[in-house]
Order: C-alpha cells, then sequence, then structure tokens
C-alpha cells in the first residue's frame, strides 16, 4: 500500500466474520478520526506522535459492522481544505471502498468531483462527532466517498444514530438509509440557483448543462430559482468557521500533547513558541483572522450568526417550493488541492458553502455533467432528514 498516499497503514487489518453489515468492506480514515492505537495526528505538527486512546463512535461501529479500517489517507492541515489530500486517490487506485473524509468546507464532495466519485455530506448531527479532531465544529461532519451510490447507502446506515458521548446531538429521527425512493416522498421538483449559475465562467456554464438535460431526461421537473443573500454563505462561513477554528485550536498549547518547542526559558515562552511552530501558514492564518473577530471585532462575529440564520431560513422556505437544490460542485481554474490561502480555498469551495452553513444534507453524483474536457460536477441539496431520499435520487438519475 503506497505511502504516498497513506500516513499510516494498518499493518495486519482485522478481517471479522461474515454476518456485519460491512463485513470485508475496505474502509480508509482520515488521520483526525480516532482508531485506538494508531496515530492521530490530523496532519498537523500541532498534534506531533500523538496516538488515539480511544476509537471514536463512527469507528466503533465500522468495526462492530465488519468493515475492515485499511489505514489513514494523507490530509491536508486539521481538515482545512483539500491541499495534501490523497483519499480519492486511494480510492480510484483500489486501496480501499470507500472512505470517510471530514465535510467542513465541501471537502468530501469535491475531492470526489475531482476524481468521478461519490461524495455525500449528511444532515448535521445524525452521525457522532466523539473521538473526532475537528476544527469548525458547528459546520464539520463526517461524510462518504465511494465509486457508487450502493456503498455509501450501507456505511450511512451504519455510522447514522445517537451517540450519549456526543451532547452536541440533537434528538432527531435519523433516516433509513435505503435506494428505493419510488415512494411518494421520492425527490422529483429540483431548483437551480441563479446566482450559483452566475458564479460560473461561459465554459463552466457550458459543462454544466448536460447535468440540467440529464436531470430532466430522467423525470425531475426543474425550475429557475433566486435566492439574493447567495453570496453571504461565504462571508458567514469564512467569520464564524475562523472563529470556531481560532477557539478549537487553543488546545494545541504543546503542554499535554503534540509539538513542544525546545530551548524556551519559561513556561509562557514554550507555550507561544510551540503555538508559532505547530501550525502551518494557511492554517495559522485562518486562527488569526478568528481571533481578531473574537476579541477585535466580536460585532461581526455576532453579525454573521445573524446572517447564518436568516440563510438557514432561506434555505428552508426555497425547500419548501421544491425538494432539491442542484448546484454544480466545482469550477474550473480554482482546484482545491492547489489552493493554499485562506481566500483560494473558499473560492475553491465557493458552491459547496451552503450545505455547511445550513447543516443541510448534500450528494455530488458523478458522470452525469461535463463537456469533455472538464466536469463540474452535481451536487444535490436536500432537506433535513432528506439524506436517504437524496441518495435514491442520485441512483435513479444514473439508473
Amino acid at each position: 500500500m503506497p505511502t504516498h498516499i497513506f500516513s499510516y497503514r494498518e499493518p495486519s487489518p482485522s478481517r471479522p466474520g461474515t454476518g456485519g453489515a460491512l463485513s470485508g468492506m475496505k474502509v480508509a480514515l482520515q488521520p483526525n478520526m480516532s482508531v485506538r492505537g494508531w496515530p492521530a495526528e490530523a496532519g498537523s505538527k500541532a498534534l506531533e506522535r500523538y496516538v488515539a486512546l480511544e476509537d471514536a463512535t463512527v469507528v466503533e461501529r465500522l468495526k462492530h459492522a465488519g468493515a475492515v479500517l485499511v489505514g489513514n489517507t494523507r490530509m491536508s492541515e486539521l481538515g482545512f481544505g483539500l491541499a495534501g489530500d490523497t483519499t480519492s486517490r486511494a480510492l480510484s487506485e483500489g486501496h480501499a471502498d470507500c472512505a470517510l473524509v471530514t465535510d467542513t468546507l465541501g471537502e468530501a464532495r469535491v475531492a470526489a468531483a475531482t476524481a468521478g466519485l461519490w461524495g455525500f455530506k449528511p444532515t448535521y448531527g445524525i452521525v457522532s462527532r466523539f473521538g473526532l479532531i475537528g476544527l469548525v465544529p458547528s459546520m464539520e461532519s463526517y461524510s462518504v466517498i465511494a465509486a457508487n451510490a450502493g456503498v455509501i447507502a450501507p456505511v450511512m446506515q451504519v455510522i447514522a444514530g445517537r451517540d450519549e458521548r456526543d451532547f452536541s446531538m440533537p434528538d432527531l429521527a435519523i433516516p433509513e438509509f435505503r435506494l428505493d425512493g419510488n415512494g411518494g416522498d421520492a425527490i422529483r421538483h429540483v431548483a437551480v440557483l441563479k446566482e450559483s449559475l452566475a458564479l460560473l465562467s461561459p465554459e463552466d456554464g457550458k459543462a454544466f448543462l448536460p447535468a440540467l438535460s440529464r436531470l430532466e431526461k430522467a423525470g425531475f421537473s426543474l425550475r429557475e430559482e433566486s435566492m439574493a443573500e447567495f453570496d453571504l454563505f461565504r462571508t458567514v462561513h469564512q467569520v464564524v468557521g475562523a472563529v470556531e477554528a481560532s477557539s478549537s485550536a487553543g488546545k494545541y498549547d504543546g503542554v499535554r500533547y503534540g509539538h513542544r518547542a525546545a530551548s524556551a526559558k519559561n513556561w509562557n515562552e514554550m507555550y507561544l513558541k510551540s503555538r508559532a511552530e505547530s501550525f502551518g501558514l494557511t492554517v495559522k492564518a485562518y486562527l488569526f483572522q478568528g481571533a481578531y473577530f473574537q476579541f477585535e471585532n466580536y460585532d461581526a462575529f455576532e453579525d454573521a450568526c445573524r446572517i447564518r440564520a436568516r440563510l438557514v431560513k432561506a434555505m428552508e422556505n426555497l425547500l419548501a417550493r421544491v425538494d432539491a437544490v442542484a448546484f454544480p460542485t466545482q469550477r474550473k481554474g480554482h482546484p482545491a488541492d492547489k489552493a493554499e490561502t485562506v481566500s483560494r480555498i473558499y473560492e475553491a469551495f465557493l458552491l459547496t458553502l451552503a450545505a455547511n452553513v445550513t447543516g443541510l444534507p448534500a450528494l455530488q453524483i458523478p458522470g452525469v455533467a461535463g463537456d469533455g474536457a472538464f466536469d463540474p460536477g452535481l451536487q444535490l441539496v436536500g432537506k433535513r432528514l432528506s439524506d436517504a431520499r437524496l441518495l435514491s435520487a442520485g441512483a435513479r438519475l444514473h439508473r
């Protein structure tokens, strides 16, 4: 198993007996997902040599269902963006049947679109975050990348569900993940936001047209809708996300675990030097932005939270008129794996941020868009808890 793809390889993956729902399925993880005894450095020097002490809830459930955990793929620092991420390569080269990815800005969907794979971000709150080394708690979630929807559904059936160790989980009725979707609650009416299409170049727009045509041919009813404040998804995510990241990263102080600077004269200097050395430039810039909004411009953070509530309501109102909203997943000229500044990262994920800000489920569907040279992907964002219906709609589109 190539080391340029995996940061850690399980030398002898356990192969449980048959009978589990995922028996024998090879699953790759990221190194911010705790597996007891595995390195859990989350792609950051801040967690240098840290080894997980117990399994994350999701990992426990995968093991119990008979999945074979093959190792950790490489990831961007603390899961912010896709620079250095190798998850899609692990799948494309056959090292795993599916992979779990932290989706903070849309990483699972964009990585999947780039490699012609399926990427699914569930409704926020239906999968426990216990054991996840996170960065932006209110907008990130475990997500699944796989070669087909038929793999994603059983994985979601296993990992979704209440967990008493995650006190942030709302009391939700977890959907049952089946790929029938032919009943009265099937997705039929799909909206396209003119503001999202306006973000596309003429070349990108041309490449996205086949996806819309494919939807219509598969029996979906399309309609154009408008959301006047669509451009604020980026602003809200960046302000709220940076503040949450700054707060989340406060625990990386070099005292209890992770990197500790050498040659410090006292504890205060050790703390300052360790923090300065622990993060890469991109994450450091993001944390500085968050500290600014926390301590110098808190009014802007409060405004962003109020606008976020307004955007959540706007999406709810839109999804009261239709069953799902269709977006391209990526834009040509904004490669996420090459984005290494905060601004460029947000440009690369401009079309996926809405689902993270609102906590709605989103599915990247491969093979239905593109002009031969570039595939922008097709992303469906559905109503809260419509996860199973989204997967069924994707399967229906491919049938």
